[in-house]
């Protein structure tokens, strides 16, 4: 079986048609169909349904698609290590990070590394925390910097870079931003804006809210954290936002007993080897978290 003939098979099935999958391997048409007949003739099965313009996954193909994604990263694996035996830092970097760590807490990191690197080839992708985790797992990624996530991974291991933490926030001229106390069973009575529950941000409400059985009404429901900030600034609702992103558009609210502390940071699979890009940009974020660390009031000598 063929290493390109696989290659081929996974594309496809990641790009949904032999066009795109084309497109991405950087190769013609006829070529990349000519690898998905050899490897279907030598496999005696149909991998793909031809419906329309798309393709999707046979059963023979579902089976084959995580044993052929397997096979490629420990070939993909075999090469990086032993290209790490040289020094240089070059190549191609692929990695995963939310909108929020990529757009607040990330560039300045990335413009250090690539004022350092020049010769690596960034690829970064956008996507929800969770999703960032699960593709990290399936070996998609080298490094996901992201919300980490609230229970343990054991295939991969998590550094926190930068704390989180995240105040209860409104419109100055909503009604509980009049209050000069409040109690979390206040915010019940008023609808709130958040991230979905489903999310590690959102978890974490919705888990304070539970704890004292008080109902929490999610009114709308967005992943964009910037969206979130826009909605509760025009007095659409309660939210919870990072002390970061707070500024005169929204009154932080005195609740007593909410908490909510997020970590970011940087994750990756235990037994994937990095790559001397990877190893790079990682060591980079490990020295952003110590000036992080070190530029706390509370870490300065008082005079």
């Amino acid at each position: 079986m063929e290493i390109q003939w696989l290659k081929a098979f996974l594309a496809i099935a990641e790009q949904g048609s032999v066009s795109d999958a084309a497109a991405h391997l950087h190769l013609t048409q006829p070529a990349v169909s000519k690898r998905l007949a050899a490897l279907e003739q030598q496999l005696d099965t149909a991998l793909f349904d031809r419906i329309g313009r798309r393709l999707q996954l046979t059963q023979a193909g579902r089976v084959l698609l995580p044993r052929a994604r397997h096979i490629l990263n420990e070939v993909s694996d075999a090469e990086r290590e032993l290209h790490t035996l040289g020094t240089e830092v070059s190549g191609s970097l692929r990695i995963a990070t939310s909108h929020h760590v990529g757009l607040h807490h990330l560039p300045p990191v990335l413009k250090s590394f690539s004022n350092l690197y020049p010769n690596v080839a960034l690829d970064i992708d956008f996507v929800d925390s969770e999703q960032a985790y699960e593709a990290l797992v399936a070996g998609e990624y080298e490094l996901g910097v992201v919300t980490l996530a609230l229970k343990d991974y054991p295939g991969l291991e998590a550094r926190v870079i930068w704390p989180d933490p995240c105040v209860v926030v409104a419109a100055p001229d909503h009604p509980l931003a009049l209050k000069p106390k409040l109690q979390l069973a206040d915010l019940s009575d008023y609808p709130a804006i958040l991230p979905d529950l489903s999310t590690y941000t959102g978890r974490l409400i919705k888990r304070a809210f539970d704890a004292r059985g008080l109902k929490l009404t999610a009114k709308l429901a967005t992943n964009f954290l910037e969206t979130i900030k826009m909605m509760a600034g025009v007095g659409l609702g309660w939210s919870v936002l990072p002390q970061t992103l707070v500024d005169e558009s929204l009154a932080v609210l005195p609740v007593e007993k909410l908490e909510v502390l997020r970590n970011l940071g940087v994750i990756h699979h235990r037994a994937r080897t990095l790559s001397n890009a990877a190893g790079a940009l990682r060591q980079l974020l490990l020295e952003a978290a110590q000036r992080e660390q070190a530029e706390k009031p509370d870490n300065h000598h008082k005079n």
